[in-house]
């Protein structure tokens, strides 16, 4: 059945209901989840074609699905950009970013505060291939720029960083890595396309991991790069049949059908977080509190250019504490005195989630990488979900106001 074609100008709420694929002949409203490894072809000749033009028809699974190619298709109709490719995990598209663009030889530059698995595929996993790493501060845009050398060739960096909510500058990181003849990729997975367009701003290309706010409800692990359709049909799409960092349609479709949402989720839960960080502003049993939203952030101003709604849906902050043992007996203290929110990993959920960044998602970093990120035994995040505010306060003074 032939879908309308969408008109020109359509706001992002539109385009993360309609953009997809054409319907099936059944004419299905709802996107339909194609679970199949293979696709039968109509004779020989066909099959040949489109096994040498993979863009102009489905072969097998680990080369294109309409599912996914549906979820792609409207994760870049949000973030602005040609065209998208998913990956298994968010993990799964950084690797495919560095496998396809990378060789021995080649340099990165990125932020020392993004994700502590980020930190390590790119600093020791690439290193042993041969890529040369640069670490440097998320928002001096001098250290970055006196870490280019000639052999640069991708800047990368997180914003809002996992988990102190650092913000860099996208125009002037962009803008230093088209002097030096390199490609920037912007992490977008905290504020996603419902709040920020790092395109924008100037950047080349775009990571999520579908497995947080894409989904929206912590069922499945997906990614995806977001950029020009050169580089997702030329250089990121050979690579992820030949390397299989394949989005499985189930998975595909849960994304899609979350991205229909995505907006009004990313609005209540942002709220929900500045108010929340506000009130752990004014607590006295919390040292300091992450948030671009509040206006003691660092880069506040900065953020509230880049970023439309408070400023994402997670807040980190310090408890206080004398030592860092003291610290971080008081941050499992808060914890493990939660009877509502949830002690996980994950973010992006609608339910809340708390964790201890020091000894999970930077728990395999050395310390010293830890400190130079800012990542003290104090620190909890809170993944902020639709619980009413209320309850989520009161669930965190049980530990707070029994330290």
């Amino acid at each position: 059945m032939k879908k309308k074609e969408l008109p020109p100008g359509l706001h992002r709420d539109t385009l993360a209901v309609r953009a997809a694929l054409e319907p099936s002949q059944y004419g299905e409203n709802s996107e339909a989840l194609f679970l199949t490894s293979g696709f039968i072809q109509p004779d020989s000749e066909t099959m040949a074609h489109r096994f040498a033009n993979p863009l102009e028809g489905y072969t097998y699974g680990r080369t294109s699905n309409p599912t996914v190619s549906s979820f792609e298709q409207r994760l870049a109709a949000l973030e602005g950009t040609e065209a998208a490719i998913g990956a298994s995990t968010g993990m799964g598209a950084i690797l495919m970013l560095c496998m396809a663009l990378l060789k021995s030889g080649d340099h990165v530059i990125c932020s020392r505060s993004v994700f502590g698995s980020t930190l390590n595929l790119i600093g020791r996993e690439f290193g042993k291939f041969g890529v040369e790493s640069t670490f440097v501060s998320q928002t001096d845009v001098n250290e970055w720029k006196k870490a280019v050398k000639p052999n640069t060739k991708l800047l990368f960096a997180e914003t809002p960083t996992n988990p102190l909510t650092d913000v860099c500058d996208i125009q002037a990181l962009a803008d230093l890595a088209h002097n030096a003849g390199a490609l920037l990729v912007v992490d977008n997975c905290f504020c996603t396309p419902a709040l920020q367009r790092p395109i924008e701003f100037g950047a080349d290309l775009i990571i999520h991991s579908g497995t947080k706010h894409l989904d929206g409800q912590g069922r499945v692990m997906a990614g995806a790069i977001c950029g020009t359709a050169k580089l997702v049909n030329e250089v990121f799409g050979p690579m992820v049949r030949t390397a299989g960092m394949t989005l499985a349609p189930f998975n595909a479709w849960v994304c899609l059908k979350g991205l229909e949402t995505l907006g009004i989720r990313m609005e209540a839960q942002s709220r929900h977080s500045l108010e929340l960080a506000k009130w752990l502003e004014s607590h006295p049993s919390v040292a300091r509190v992450y948030y671009p939203g509040l206006k003691s952030h660092g880069q506040h101003e900065l953020a509230m250019k880049q970023q439309s709604g408070s400023g994402a849906a997670v807040v980190s902050f310090d408890v206080a504490g004398k030592t860092p043992e003291e610290r971080r007996k008081n941050a499992f203290h808060v914890i493990d005195s939660t009877q509502v929110v949830s002690i996980a990993t994950n973010l992006g959920d609608v339910k809340t989630i708390v964790t201890h960044p020091a000894t999970t998602s930077h728990g395999r970093l050395t310390e010293e990488q830890r400190q130079a990120a800012g990542i003290g035994q104090g620190l909890i995040r809170i993944a902020v979900g639709l619980e009413h505010v209320e309850d989520v306060k009161a669930d965190l003074s049980r530990g707070l106001d029994t330290l």
